[in-house]
């Protein structure tokens, strides 16, 4: 029993010796990792130790080279994204002048509510309604719940007026 466990721990040896014959010094000169001894003593690199460093190299994006190498300047934020179908000049203008009539007529609708919400709201005061003559906490909740809607339709109206001024064509007179 003896002699077997010892060829077992000498055949687990040499089977973990060549291993470790393997690992070589690995050099650390910023963020590069190097196990070549001249380049990282011309670089004055660090000797890293213990463990074992695992690097993966990073992908290259496929998009055809950089901005700078396009020729096209700042351009390339604006591009579509990769595989997304290309679309004509005509097309786009007709679809930018789709999205503005639809804002537009959306603009008119947020317009005309705040309006009637405003005339209703009557400067804080507005008329009372049935019960809320015995109930004033009433009347006052039905006040701050117009007050918000309020709000909320003049936000809904800025953030209109702004998608229309992100449109490219004519502007929108405020």
């Amino acid at each position: 029993m003896k002699t077997v466990s010892l060829i077992f721990l000498a055949a687990a040896s040499f089977a973990t010796a060549p291993a470790a014959l393997a690992q070589e010094r690995v050099w650390r000169c910023g963020n590069e990792y190097t196990n070549n001894a001249t380049v990282a003593q011309q670089k004055g690199c660090k000797v890293m130790e213990g463990g074992n460093v695992t690097v993966v190299q990073g992908t290259k994006p496929s998009g055809g080279g950089s901005a700078s190498s396009s020729g096209s300047g700042g351009s390339s934020a604006a591009r579509a994204p990769a595989g997304s179908p290309r679309v004509e000049g005509v097309d786009q203008r007709a679809r930018d002048g789709e999205a503005r009539s639809v804002l537009e007529t959306e603009l008119r609708k947020a317009e005309a509510r705040q309006t009637e919400l405003k005339k209703e709201y009557n400067n804080g005061e507005p008329e009372k309604q049935g019960s809320e003559g015995r109930n004033y906490q009433k009347y006052l909740d039905r006040v701050a719940e117009m007050k918000a809607e309020l709000a909320r339709n003049e936000s809904d109206i800025a953030g209109i007026r702004r998608e229309i001024g992100r449109l490219p064509g004519k502007p929108q007179a405020q």
